[in-house]
């Protein structure tokens, strides 16, 4: 799909709203009355379209771009990488906290055009990158300056966290700050994580199960080493 295309789609199949924990952040989400909300697998298909994690503001990634409005000295200056970035909401937040640079990156090249149309729509600087960085052993050149890592919902199944856990912690062992978000699902590894902070999130009930999550985030720490945020 063109860029074009692809921003006529985002247009056309959702709706400019605030996530619940945001409500100074405007997206294009999936809402209850969006076309994209009751596309089927077979439409996707059809179109050629990844299953749209994009447009949903996920309540770990929200837990973590509340903190980093919260606390914008934990990016400000910085050079940021926003990991799985989906609708960009984390990398928007560190963008709007004061960070140096801003770097975002997805799988899917559909994310990446609503990461850019995100950020446009809010005013910041937000480079979005369409690539896999998890089959490498280290940063891409665009994201080596990264001192900030942000992975919001990462470990949302068992493949995807043994893969993406062992990632983060190198990045942390490198000396970079990596923040991670998720709202308790069975996959979070219980080592190598120390929790910063919480906050209870409204959740769409027929995506999540439930009308409301935790969304916690946690810092992740080197093998062998603790983890803290002064």
């Amino acid at each position: 799909m063109r860029e074009a295309e692809a921003r006529r789609f985002i247009e056309e199949n959702t709706a400019s709203c605030a996530p619940p924990l945001l409500p100074e952040i405007r997206l294009r989400l999936a809402t209850e009355v969006t076309p994209l909300w009751r596309a089927t697998e077979a439409f996707l298909r059809t179109h050629g379209i990844e299953p749209p994690f994009w447009a949903f503001a996920w309540a770990g990634g929200q837990a973590i771009a509340r903190l980093v409005l919260d606390r914008p000295e934990l990016v400000r200056g910085k050079v940021v990488l926003d990991l799985a970035s989906g609708s960009g909401l984390c990398a928007i937040a560190a963008a709007r906290a004061g960070a140096r640079r801003v770097v975002a990156v997805d799988t899917d090249s559909l994310a990446a055009v609503a990461i850019t149309r995100n950020a446009e729509d809010g005013g910041v600087a937000v480079e979005a990158h369409v690539e896999d960085l998890l089959g490498g052993a280290g940063l891409p050149a665009w994201a080596e300056g990264a001192e900030v890592v942000l992975a919001g919902d990462v470990c949302y199944d068992a493949v995807m966290t043994r893969v993406v856990f062992p990632w983060l912690r190198a990045r942390a062992g490198e000396g970079r700050t990596v923040l991670l978000g998720d709202p308790g699902r069975a996959y979070l590894p219980n080592q190598g994580i120390e929790e910063i902070t919480r906050y209870r999130v409204p959740v769409i009930d027929d995506v999540e199960g439930t009308a409301e999550k935790w969304g916690v985030v946690y810092r992740v720490a080197l093998a062998g080493g603790g983890a803290s945020v002064a």
